[in-house]
């Protein structure tokens, strides 16, 4: 990535957190149906109300321009967009900008993994829930494992650093695999961060009161195996990492529910359809999409904007896995 050329003025939200990092969804649309993040029969967005690669990209120059500078391009998942590597290859040119990377559930990977490191991505997370072929296609739906795998492959011979894996580890589902994906990890030299599930969306496939298992539980797990060192380390996310002894692999926490990390935010997503979220876990938003279109081209407004929906965005999110879920949009629509 390029240095900055002159110091802008930080994006600054009403609490006095700086917000440095964006979250990009390129498309709600995904070629799996991971049960905690939407229903098995999905409606998608109709081509004219998501953004076009070269709307994603303006926004992308504006919060560049007002100081960002991490961008996660997400969706749905991402490398199912068409013409996914034109918008990567100019985001990553952008003077400025310190870090690009991609969340991707790893079904494109082998194919795409050199090309997305020469257009210049940075550094990829791959959501890995299950290394059993049969309980994976369960929680997906429709992905084959063996797809993924060679995918993590891929990025690695690519040259990938701090290649990281996701999991959501649901209680009854998938927790007798954590040490399994956690020495997964460590054999095949990968970061991994577990993920306590999110309540967005209303679900049936499950309970998720009944199948939440917090981070303080799944540490518990690990150390009977490994002993767990807690470092200060960053990626710019939620993550809080610890390290294995005798290894290079961090295991991080993401707690949205046990460890509320909510006055450390710095981050604001952008969904395809053009709504700037400034929280996940509630609705505030400003709509990019309406002024792009009314004035296309008008980098000043956009940057106004952006500036002036930091004051919308909301101290903290309340999740409840007891009651119905208080905010309907799916993960897919919101930007994993």
């Amino acid at each position: 990535m390029n240095a900055a050329t002159h110091e802008t003025p930080p994006l600054v939200d009403r609490f006095g957190r700086r917000v440095d990092y964006v979250r990009l969804s390129v498309t709600d649309r995904c070629d799996f149906r991971c049960v905690y993040c939407m229903a098995e029969d999905m409606e998608f967005l109709p081509r004219n109300q998501i953004l076009s690669l070269e709307e994603i990209l303006a926004a992308a120059e504006a919060f560049v321009s007002l100081g960002v500078r991490k961008i996660r391009l997400t969706g749905g998942e991402p490398l199912v967009r068409q013409n996914i590597l034109w918008l990567v290859e100019r985001i990553a040119r952008l003077p400025g900008l310190q870090e690009l990377t991609l969340t991707t559930n790893g079904s494109q990977l082998a194919k795409m993994a050199a090309p997305l490191r020469d257009a210049g991505l940075g550094r990829i997370n791959v959501s890995l829930d299950s290394l059993r072929p049969l309980r994976f296609r369960e929680l997906t739906r429709t992905g084959k494992l063996e797809d993924v795998l060679s995918g993590i492959a891929a990025a690695r011979r690519a040259g990938f650093a701090r290649l990281k894996l996701n999991a959501v580890i649901l209680r009854g589902r998938n927790d007798d695999e954590v040490l399994d994906l956690v020495d997964y990890a460590r054999s095949n030299e990968l970061d991994i961060s577990f993920i306590e599930e999110m309540p967005l969306g209303k679900i049936e496939e499950h309970d998720r009161a009944g199948t939440f298992l917090s981070s303080e539980e799944l540490r518990e797990i690990i150390a009977t195996r490994h002993t767990l060192t807690p470092t200060e380390e960053s990626t710019g996310g939620p993550s809080r990492y610890w390290r294995i002894a005798g290894s290079d692999t961090r295991v991080g926490f993401i707690s949205p529910h046990s460890h509320n990390f909510c006055h450390l935010c710095n981050r604001v997503r952008l969904t395809v359809e053009g709504r700037l979220l400034l929280c996940l876990g509630n609705e505030h938003s400003a709509d990019l999409r309406a002024l792009m279109r009314e004035y296309p081209g008008d980098a000043v407004r956009l940057r106004e904007a952006i500036r002036a929906a930091m004051d919308l965005k909301p101290e903290r999110h309340w999740f409840d896995l007891a009651n119905e879920p208080q905010i309907v949009r799916f993960m897919n629509m919101t930007g994993g």
